[in-house]
Formats: C-alpha cells, sequence, structure tokens
C-alpha cells in the first residue's frame, strides 16, 4: 500500500509543479505575454516556439532573472517560483525543452 502510495504521489508531482509553474506565469509574465504564450507583435515577443525558451535552461532562467529589452527582471521571486514559471513556459504551447529545477535556478542566479 506504501508504494502504491508514493507511486500515485511521484505522478502527481509533475502535473502539481506545472499546475503551479502556470500560476506564477498568469501572476507574472501572462499580461504580456498572453495565454496563448504569442506575447503582443511589436511589444512582447511570443515564447510559444522561441529558440531561447527551448534553448539551454540558462538562458530563460536567466531572461526571467534579469529581464531583457522591455521585460522587468523578476530576481525577487523565488528559486522554487522561477524553475516552476521557467518549466511550464518550456512545456506549453508546443514548446518541448527540459524542466529546470531550483538548483538550476539558483545556481544561474549566483553566476550573474
Amino acid at each position: 500500500m506504501k508504494t502504491l502510495i508514493l507511486a500515485l504521489a511521484l505522478a502527481a508531482a509533475p502535473a502539481a509543479a506545472l499546475a503551479d509553474g502556470k500560476a506564477v506565469y498568469e501572476a507574472n509574465c501572462q499580461a504580456c505575454h498572453q495565454t496563448t504564450g504569442q506575447g503582443i507583435k511589436g511589444a512582447f515577443p511570443a515564447l510559444a516556439g522561441d529558440k531561447v525558451v527551448d534553448g539551454p535552461d540558462a538562458g530563460p532562467i536567466t531572461q526571467v532573472l534579469k529581464g531583457k529589452g522591455g521585460m522587468p527582471g523578476f530576481a525577487q521571486l523565488s528559486d522554487p517560483d522561477i524553475a516552476a514559471a521557467v518549466t511550464y513556459i518550456r512545456g506549453a504551447w508546443g514548446n518541448h525543452a527540459s524542466p529546470v529545477t531550483p538548483a538550476e535556478v539558483e545556481r544561474v542566479r549566483k553566476a550573474h
């Protein structure tokens, strides 16, 4: 019985992480990058199909932490919140990049 409960909890973890990431995205990113991840042409870039989003994990983490162009940085967010949001963005709207962890966010934060 313990094994079944553990297996179910582990299976639900990715879904919970994506839900948390979606909530962080909706609270901090959606106004500019939109619900669809398509952004607003000429003002805010699309995240769907973006090379940085689908590239190495340090790229989108750095942009979220430091900002870029007109995008503010979100360094005030916690490492788990940034990891959740970046993981959500990297798996939404047809993006297929790997998830990121809070430890990866911490590493990038310390490097910058």
